[in-house]
């Protein structure tokens, strides 16, 4: 097919850009993909978030909030979790 099609609109990435929302976008993205991956592995291994709370020394409160990728959740945050639960959370330059 050559040519670009008139009926196509700007991407999701342009949009959010235009509406100045793009970075946040993606930084909640990022999180929520933390939170599933540690609530994937917390399944594997069979913890539960009371014993997630204990380990890292916090509320159950503050791991649904970490899981929920609610709030603001810092990265060190998330690389304690992830060490809990025996992973490493690595963040990179692209």
């Amino acid at each position: 097919m050559t040519g670009e099609n008139p009926q196509w609109g700007t991407t999701l990435d342009q949009f959010l850009a235009e509406d100045g929302n793009l970075e946040a976008s993606k930084a909640d993205a990022i999180t929520r993909v933390v939170a599933w991956q540690l609530t994937q592995e917390m399944e594997r291994q069979g913890i539960t978030k009371a014993e997630l709370a204990a380990k890292m020394h916090t509320s159950r409160a503050q791991i649904d909030r970490i899981l929920g990728a609610k709030g603001n959740v810092t990265v060190e945050t998330l690389q304690r979790a992830a060490a809990m639960v025996g992973r490493e959370l690595r963040l990179a330059l692209v």
